[in-house]
């Protein structure tokens, strides 16, 4: 629903209309007591508009939330992705060290001193 003010205006006006009018319509000429079912629609009118502001509203924060965790989503795949980048960038870095530290004969452990000083 674009307009959820137009959801409280449109069933509201035309009950307040019946409810001032000295017109007698041809479904409350039925009713013994006119303006107590003018009231009684009006009612009815008010609560249904209540009610549909209230599933429109729960459909609002629900989008909100999903479009929310979308966006998380989203950013979460992006972010593991480059940490994935990040983290072969560092597998390649030490793949060269050590095939630089083969190459030149350099132990990757320190030399533990004996003896005296």
């Amino acid at each position: 629903m674009k307009h959820p003010e137009l959801t409280v205006f449109s069933p509201t006006r035309p009950s307040r209309f019946l409810s001032h009018s000295d017109q007698d319509f041809s479904l409350l000429g039925f009713i013994a007591q006119p303006r107590l079912g003018r009231n009684r629609l009006t009612v009815a009118a008010l609560l249904a508009t209540l009610a549909n502001f209230g599933v429109e509203w729960n459909r609002r924060n629900c989008l909100t939330t999903r479009f929310a965790n979308e966006k998380q989503i989203a950013w979460l795949k992006q972010e593991n992705a480059r940490l994935r980048r990040v983290n072969e960038t560092l597998a390649e870095i030490d793949a060269k060290y050590d095939a630089l530290r083969r190459k030149s004969g350099i132990n990757s452990t320190p030399p533990t001193i004996t003896g005296e000083n």
